[in-house]
């Protein structure tokens, strides 16, 4: 099996390198390397020249806040390539494997929600990755599409980091305590991508749309208080500790891009399909942290 991984620098394509490599020939490519999203045609060229029986695209533009000024940009690695990848993907019969986002939701209530909810983005990266969905179906290529969120990666900046870094600098830490989801390893994101290939290659009826996140959900001032007690666990001296951090509401840190509220996704249906366990979050980043303090 010859595998095309893009975005491969990505925290993402880093841990799919590692998972991948096992099924087959992997050629993994950054966007200086023939993987560039911005470029239709020359995508559309690496493809052919690879010719792979399964793409795996882990590159998008994720800068969700420059998104609402940077639309067009947005669109065209978001969408626009998307919709290459899958119409290259049919042409050759390669099974493609796109990640996707709880931002093609409106976050609204307080329940999770399956891969058969109705869409409703709320910015313009979530419009631009659900247009990205809809090309994919409409290309009639064999596909999954991993839906996760709040994803992570020792390697890399995260929001762990950035509260340790914080907690340590400053004397008071505010964080957003109305946004709720399920913060998901990249590294498991990419173990279960291999899983995945190996099942769908084998069935491809198992083809489709899957919620792939962590189970259990918390909010990011829960999960803040939680990376903390786990640093003062270690030893750690910080200026602010997690009784400290302050829980304020989205509307109190005003950005360009709207946020779901409610980012809880059900994963249910991916751990019955491919017969997987998918631990809880902080299953996740305790071992992420251990990694890094």
């Amino acid at each position: 099996m010859k595998l095309l991984l893009l975005g491969k620098t990505g925290q993402l394509g880093w841990e799919l390198q590692r998972a991948l490599a096992p099924l087959g020939e992997l050629v993994a490519l950054d966007r200086h390397e023939g993987g560039d999203l911005s470029d239709s045609s020359a995508l559309a060229a690496t493809v052919r020249r690879v010719a792979p029986d399964v793409i795996v695209n882990a590159a998008a533009y994720t800068a969700v806040d420059k998104a609402e000024s940077d639309q067009a940009a947005a669109r065209q690695i978001n969408a626009t390539a998307v919709g290459v990848l899958a119409s290259e993907a049919k042409a050759l019969g390669a099974l493609l494997v796109h990640y996707s986002t709880d931002y093609v939701f409106d976050g609204s209530g307080d329940q999770p929600r399956d891969e058969s909810a109705a869409t409703g983005p709320l910015s313009a990266y979530g419009r631009t990755k659900l247009e990205g969905e809809q090309l994919i179906r409409d290309s009639g290529a064999d596909a999954l599409v991993l839906r996760t969120s709040w994803v992570y990666a020792a390697r890399g900046g995260n929001f762990a980091k950035t509260m340790l870094r914080l907690a340590t600098e400053r004397e008071q830490l505010k964080v957003v305590a109305d946004q709720i989801g399920a913060p998901t390893g990249a590294d498991l994101l990419a173990d279960i991508s291999a899983h995945l290939i190996r099942s769908t290659r084998a069935d491809r009826t198992r083809c489709g749309v899957y919620h792939a996140v962590a189970s259990g959900d918390t909010s990011w001032h829960q999960y803040a208080q939680h990376v903390l007690r786990r640093a003062v666990a270690k030893g750690v001296t910080l200026k602010v500790v997690p009784d400290q951090v302050e829980a304020i509401p989205t509307s109190a840190y005003p950005v360009p891009a709207p946020r779901p509220l409610n980012s809880r996704l059900d994963n249910r249906r991916l751990q019955q399909q491919f017969d997987l366990v998918l631990p809880h979050w902080q299953t996740g980043v305790d071992r992420m942290l251990d990694e890094i303090l």
